[in-house]
């Protein structure tokens, strides 16, 4: 229909007319209300905001203890996996308390302990650092 029918229709409805594609020939209106039009693409808008920040992985600590029994770090690793599966990076810290920093190889040995607990298809992204008294090294799944 023509510009002057599609405006004279709108009005009788009282809504308005949106332009919807601008480089198409003809122009493609819609008979709508703008303040509802404005309200979807901001609540369309807002969720593609909110899926593109659920991609986007996060890093999860973990902080560890020399003097963890088995069983607790067990659950520990359980969450960790969870984690990877998730999508996540996980940053493992072995924390060093009073005189343990004498004793630094047994933090290696239970990184190592972990890492093998963990299994599967992990890449460590970086070495381990050892920074002030927490020894540190961030995992990811393949």
């Amino acid at each position: 229909m023509s510009s002057r029918e599609a405006q004279l229709l709108a009005k009788e409805q009282g809504v308005d007319l949106v332009e919807i594609a601008a480089n198409a020939n003809p122009p493609v209106v819609k008979i709508i209300d703008w303040g509802k039009f404005q309200y979807q693409k901001m609540k369309e808008e807002a969720k593609n905001r909110k899926k593109a920040r659920e991609k986007q992985s996060e890093l999860k600590q973990m902080k560890i203890g020399l003097k963890i029994s088995d069983n607790d770090l067990n659950i520990k690793v359980r969450k960790m996996r969870g984690f990877l599966d998730d999508g996540d990076r996980v940053k493992i810290m072995i924390v060093f308390k009073g005189r343990e920093m004498a004793h630094k190889e047994l933090g290696t040995e239970l990184l190592n302990k972990v890492l093998g607990l963990i299994g599967g298809d992990i890449v460590a992204e970086g070495k381990q650092q050892m920074s002030g008294r927490n020894l540190s090294i961030q995992i990811r799944k393949k």
